[in-house]
């Protein structure tokens, strides 16, 4: 693991680079976190089991932290700021390891950014959006998208009821592949195990190794 401050826009961000325990990294993804207003961090439980989920399946992973938290300078400002820090550190990523395909995930607040990064950029290989709140009603970032897309989601999510996103998901183009996890609430609090085995099946297929997968 390496601790990294990041130059961004608005200053400097803090991140966690991280590579696979076994072999050369096949894929480099970026992952984002929860709503920064709301308690969440690049360390959330659920952003740090989508992280190891891609890291296990071959993937050298980025965290990081949104501007104003931890350590990480600046202030919230609404989902754009934010979505311009997750640019620049997909940009930094890019950069380190100029010879992988890279992919964005993000968890709740974190899997909006990564879809409206996602549809924005074609080169990607693959967007995985957990807990996608249909809360909110604005979802014109959604479409048209190149980009392979799956929604990992628990039955219960409080944020975005398994009809309504299953309605939302239809709707797009492809349409992406959508996944429930069993589980209590939005936090996949009592399934974290059953999430991460999913974020291990939806890692990009070419670059999977079958050897780690359980």
């Amino acid at each position: 693991m390496e601790t990294h401050m990041i130059a961004g826009p608005s200053g400097r961000l803090e991140a966690l680079l991280e590579e696979p325990d076994d072999g050369s990294p096949g894929f480099a993804a970026l992952v984002c976190h929860p709503h920064p207003q709301h308690g969440g961090t690049m360390h959330n439980k659920v952003v740090y089991r989508l992280a190891r989920g891609l890291r296990k399946a071959g993937g050298v992973v980025l965290r990081f932290n949104y501007r104003g938290v931890n350590l990480s300078e600046g202030a919230y400002d609404h989902g754009i700021g934010e979505t311009e820090d997750a640019r620049t550190c997909l940009e930094w990523l890019r950069a380190r390891y100029p010879q992988l395909p890279a992919m964005i995930a993000g968890f709740s607040f974190g899997s909006r950014i990564a879809l409206r990064i996602g549809a924005q950029r074609p080169d990607l290989i693959k967007v995985i959006a957990a807990g996608f709140p249909t809360v909110y009603k604005d979802r014109s970032y959604l479409d048209p998208c190149a980009v392979s897309r799956i929604f990992i989601h628990s039955t219960n999510d409080e944020f975005g009821p398994k009809d309504e996103l299953a309605a939302v998901v239809a709707e797009l183009d492809g349409p992406p592949e959508l996944v429930f996890v069993e589980s209590k609430d939005h936090f996949f609090s009592d399934a974290l195990d059953a999430f991460e085995a999913e974020v291990i099946r939806a890692a990009p297929p070419p670059l999977k190794r079958a050897s780690i997968i359980t």
